[in-house]
């Protein structure tokens, strides 16, 4: 057998194990949380291995390799150092973070700020995971390019068939173990190829001269091994422009959220940081070694020999390996899981954008998880079809994922962190910094990518050092002043916006108490046996399913309760109807859709020391929502 079919061979065993966790998922859903959160059941190790997957692609490595070939350590700033110091960031603020009532940050948004700020935060949120997608799908068509001749339009097929899939059967807890498969063949890829490129540069393969590996790490120049050699100011432009966009990136969060408890989010970040670490370790000495044997690249300098730096680990592979097709199908796949680990975590967070923040938000309120389904898997399609088309536009690996980070930086940033630490922040504040810094930042990328020219600095960067990255520093200032100058002008948030963010205020809000219940009651016994109760972590998750006997109008079911009690709010819209009866809202019964036009779930996730009420007050809004739709003459049953 050849490469290529070895390759196929090897790669239909792959897909079939990823389809296979989607499948064995799919089948332990429950509720909305099982699906986008993962039943926030996932540890620290498997939260690792994928916060790592989820921020090495297959194009970064490639993009990392080719830095430290032209510029050394002082590359780190770019790419590197910023990935590893956003997950530390995020898990010093994983309490903040870990208990706020949300499924993804729109929501959340619409929770601090009202309505106005959902739709505009989503439709962002989604342009940038389709920017961070078209490096995934760039270096695949690379990988698949040099190894096997084939046209980049095959990358985009692949990723998209096998993530939509495995994603829209099994949601994030196959997002989840995936990339623990996946970033085990990067991290046994990745190396591999360390040693693989230094042993052939002390064996004198590829028609090189021999030399020790004390010799090759001996013969790199001083200034290479300096992370400060691009300067202070460059340094600290780098870490302002991109670390905002990454500590506020999405995905993350979502996977915050989807951990058993703070101690396990936290824990994961930081284990996500030591991996990533180890695999840029790796790069840095694969650098070194291409360097020895690639000498002519280093010589064009950056930005010319980055078109040469990129693509040199896969002419190294295919040079070394030619005559082991095994090898080389191997190197491919390894590849191939570094790009479907990134795709499928950012088809994931665009997708619950589109699915959950627009259609069923905005579009179709009453939309059954079935349905909702059918619009994920679509949505999915849609990120890696728009990425697909990205990648001939932004043909640089790195600059998809830089200009993904600037928007994101310079539109959300503000609003988001200021609405979590900033009491007087307002919607009108922070529908203006979204839209301010959205459109600064695209304009100014728009204009830097049609002004540059091929190989050369960018345009605006030769205007001034201060609009290098795209310009983005200016982006963030216009946002931030549109941000806090509109909200010190504007009506501060009510108490219901800002109770899940502020404990003083949460504790203003406790006002309505749960009706007392006799714990022998028959009736409240019988219920009790129909609640699926989990715990994990410090808190338990009550979960009630129920099918309604007849047609179900869910807007007049919602107006309805609104109108039979003061506590039943929808504070993020229809969708969801919480009963509101303290400050913490997570820990409040919310009433949803389930997966079929009649099913209704209830969920609730109290800390431990308060199950006892809480199940209380499920059973509260359990017969408040009976003796609503009692009203209609439909009845409810346990399923």
């Amino acid at each position: 057998m050849n490469s290529y079919s070895i390759f196929l061979v090897m790669l239909a065993v792959y897909i079939t194990g990823l389809l296979s966790i989607g499948w064995y998922f799919n089948k332990n859903q429950k509720s909305v949380t099982d699906f986008w959160l993962a039943g926030r059941k996932i540890g620290p190790s498997a939260l690792g291995f994928s916060a790592a997957a989820s921020w090495i692609t297959a194009g970064g490595i490639f993009a990392v390799t080719g830095f430290y070939m032209l510029q050394g350590m002082g590359s780190i700033w770019g790419f590197v150092a910023p990935n590893v110091l956003a997950l530390l960031i995020i898990a010093v603020l994983v309490g903040k973070i870990k208990n706020l009532p949300a499924i993804t940050q729109p929501e959340l948004l619409e929770q601090r700020y009202g309505s106005a700020v959902r739709w505009p935060v989503a439709l962002i949120i989604t342009v940038v995971m389709i920017l961070f997608a078209v490096a995934d799908v760039t270096g695949l068509s690379l990988v698949l390019q040099v190894f096997y001749g084939l046209d980049p339009i095959y990358a985009a097929i692949m990723v998209a068939i096998v993530v939509s899939i495995y994603v829209t059967l099994g949601g994030l807890a196959a997002v989840v173990w995936t990339d623990v498969i996946q970033f085990s063949f990067l991290a046994i890829f990745t190396i591999g190829m360390a040693f693989a490129t230094v042993g052939t540069v002390t064996d004198g393969s590829l028609n090189t001269t021999a030399i020790s590996v004390s010799e090759l790490f001996g013969n790199v120049p001083g200034t290479w091994w300096n992370p400060f050699s691009i300067g202070l100011p460059m340094v600290l432009v780098f870490v302002l422009a991109i670390i905002p966009g990454w500590i506020t990136e999405q995905d993350p969060w979502q996977k915050v959220w989807a951990a058993r408890d703070a101690k396990s989010a936290r824990h994961g970040m930081v284990i996500g940081s030591l991996m990533i670490s180890v695999i840029f370790a790796a790069c840095a000495v694969i650098a070194i070694a291409l360097n020895s044997l690639y000498p002519e690249i280093s010589e064009l300098g950056f930005p010319a020999g980055m078109a040469l730096a990129e693509p040199a680990l896969l002419s190294f592979v295919n040079e070394r390996f030619i005559s082991s097709p095994l090898i080389v199908a191997f190197c491919a796949i390894g590849l191939a899981a570094a790009s479907m680990s990134c795709t499928d975590t950012f088809a994931t967070s665009g997708a619950s954008c589109i699915s959950r923040d627009i259609y069923q938000r905005y579009i179709k309120p009453d939309a059954t998880m079935k349905e909702m389904m059918v619009v994920n898997r679509v949505s999915v399609l849609f990120i890696i079809l728009a990425a697909t088309a990205g990648s001939f536009v932004i043909s640089n690996i790195i600059d998809a994922v830089h200009i993904a980070t600037f928007i994101a930086s310079a539109s959300y940033f503000f609003p988001l962190m200021g609405g979590l630490y900033w009491k007087r922040a307002t919607k009108e504040g922070a529908f203006a910094g979204m839209i301010v810094g959205f459109t600064a930042q695209a304009v100014l990328v728009v204009i830097d990518l049609i002004k540059t020219q091929p190989f050369s600095p960018y345009y605006l960067e030769t205007l001034h050092p201060a609009l290098m990255n795209h310009g983005v520093i200016v982006g963030m200032t216009l946002s931030a002043i549109a941000f806090f100058g509109v909200s010190l002008m504007t009506k501060p948030s009510s108490r219901v916006n800002l109770a899940p963010f502020f404990e003083e205020e949460a504790e203003e809000l406790a006002r309505y108490e749960a009706r007392e219940i006799n714990e022998k009651d028959p009736e409240y016994v019988a219920f009790l046996k129909n609640v699926d109760e989990k715990v994990t972590g410090e808190r338990a998750h009550l979960q009630l399913n129920l099918r309604a006997s007849g047609a179900l109008s869910w807007h007049e079911l919602v107006e309805k309760l609104k109108l039979s009690s003061p506590a039943w709010v929808t504070p993020t819209g229809l969708d969801s109807v919480y009963r509101l009866t303290h400050g913490d809202m997570l820990a409040c019964v919310a009433v949803t859709r389930g997966s079929r036009e009649r099913d209704i779930w209830l969920k609730a996730e109290p800390r431990l020391e308060t199950v006892i009420r809480q199940r209380k007050e499920l059973f509260t809004a359990y017969e408040e929502l009976k003796k609503v739709l009692g009203k209609k003459g439909v009845a409810l049953d346990f399923y």
